[in-house]
């Protein structure tokens, strides 16, 4: 098998600002979209991530559904594809943290063949934050119209952050440019379980 058998066991950093789109169109509906960047250090893999989701109903636990997504890792994308119906593609990645001062910052951006597709800063305050559960479920539908549905759970240090994000006029995204986030967050030193 070329990737990894689920769960996949993962850690990291992931940085998430959330867009509310109110009118949509049928492959972009109406509503809360979260952009994030992902860095995955540790764990079953190591890669790094890109994600446009948007926060879908369904009784008391939070669901989303991923519309667009790019990975740097083969076997992330494959398996993302294969176990799970993620619509990975692959692009080229790039993370960068440092500390300044009393701040933290991070400076992410995703391409294709030198093509961009978003890039984005975040800064955040260096102060604890207690570490978290989540849980929520992915929902993803087949080629064929068979839904998928994958739990994902949890824990994770979390601070609000400013983030700013610039989306290349001709990519995927270039629909939500000239959108400013209604908030950003940091997911600091998570562990996921993604896939039991």
């Amino acid at each position: 098998m070329p990737f990894p058998s689920p769960p996949w066991q993962l850690q990291g950093t992931l940085w998430l600002s959330l867009f509310p789109v109110r009118s949509g169109t049928a492959d972009r509906p109406a509503g809360l979209y979260g952009a994030a960047f992902v860095d995955y250090v540790r764990g079953t893999l190591t890669y790094r991530e890109l994600l446009l989701a948007r926060l879908v109903r369904d009784g008391a636990v939070p669901r989303a559904h991923i519309t667009d997504i790019w990975v740097d890792s083969v076997a992330s994308r494959d398996g993302g594809r294969s176990l799970w119906a993620v619509p990975k593609d692959l692009a080229e990645l790039h993370v960068r943290t440092r500390s300044a001062g009393p701040a933290r910052q991070a400076a992410c951006d995703a391409n294709i063949s030198g093509s961009p597709i978003a890039a984005a800063r975040f800064t955040s305050a260096r102060v604890p934050s207690l570490r978290t559960p989540y849980a929520f479920t992915v929902c993803q539908e087949r080629e064929d119209g068979n839904a998928v549905v994958t739990r994902v759970s949890g824990t994770s240090r979390n601070l609000p952050v400013r983030g700013r994000w610039d989306f290349g006029a001709d990519g995927p995204l270039a629909w939500l440019s000239g959108r400013t986030p209604v908030g950003s967050f940091v997911l600091g030193d998570f562990r996921m379980t993604f896939g039991a």
